[in-house]
């Protein structure tokens, strides 16, 4: 199987010593016209893997800062199509930071599986995670993925028994993301050694790198958890950020917050 451009970046954080930052914004927040910029912010902030929500209408895993991001990208028009053009347009400029869509079963059925893998190559796009698809109904659609080179990328949680995680690790590929808590994304209880305790047991059955998402909203929380896993997702704080600013001054605000996430992680 060849090595995605996920692979590859989480090999050369290993070589480093480093770990990883992934920011997640919402496809379509504060407007469509300010998506991609907010990308390439992000990149030049010290982004390792970039999750792109595609907005959805009735969302069970996210929080009221991310609702109000998808809420204002849907009344913008934006859908599954205009996510993909804007990692199209992404890709002009960027050909080496992954991109992950992030999003929820319905708009993926409506394009039609295989039709969205396939655009979904073609834009740039490099790993997938669906919130709400069983991960015992994805063996077909995880396999689509890792024909056309995409990797599925699969949740665990506190409550995810031993064996679901054995199952689940099976058809994952990139990393695996780990919620750190009960609950939707913007939560504030984040018990950091309620998650290194988890670590042992999935990695007795996966070598994938281990992102940490919920709950972290800033420096000294990312560190924390850097220290316990591979990898660190902070999405609710980016959207609150761009929400206190204005639209005209997000792109700014947000990379000035992700940097100093990526530099209290590496120091």
């Amino acid at each position: 199987m060849t090595s995605s451009r996920i692979d590859e970046r989480f090999n050369a954080l290993r070589l480093s010593g480093k770990k990883g930052l992934i920011p997640y914004i919402a496809a379509g927040d504060p407007s469509p016209s300010h998506t991609v910029g907010l990308m390439h912010a992000l990149a030049a902030a010290g982004a390792d893997v970039i999750e792109l929500g595609v907005p959805f209408s009735d969302p069970m895993a996210d929080g009221p800062a991310i609702q109000r991001a998808t809420e204002r990208a849907i009344r913008q028009g934006v859908g599954l199509r205009q996510c993909l053009a804007m990692v199209a347009a992404f890709r002009q400029r960027n050909q080496h930071t992954p991109l992950v869509l992030m999003g929820y079963a319905n708009p993926i059925e409506r394009f039609g599986r295989q039709a969205f893998v396939d655009e979904a190559k073609s834009a740039g796009v490099d790993g997938v995670l669906v919130v709400d698809y069983p991960p015992e109904e994805s063996a077909d659609f995880a396999r689509s993925l890792k024909t056309a080179g995409l990797d599925p990328i699969f949740l665990l949680s506190p409550t995810t028994t031993e064996s679901r995680i054995r199952d689940i690790v099976k058809h994952a590929k990139g990393y695996v993301y780990y919620v750190s808590l009960k609950g939707i994304t913007g939560a504030a209880h984040l018990d950091v050694q309620a998650v290194a305790a988890k670590m042992p047991l999935i990695r007795q059955y996966t070598d994938l790198p281990i992102g940490v998402g919920f709950g972290i909203r800033d420096a000294l929380s990312a560190r924390a958890v850097a220290e316990v896993a591979d990898a660190v997702v902070i999405g609710t704080r980016l959207i609150q950020e761009m929400e206190q600013v204005g639209a005209d001054n997000a792109e700014a605000a947000v990379g000035r917050l992700l940097a100093d996430i990526r530099s209290g992680m590496d120091a």
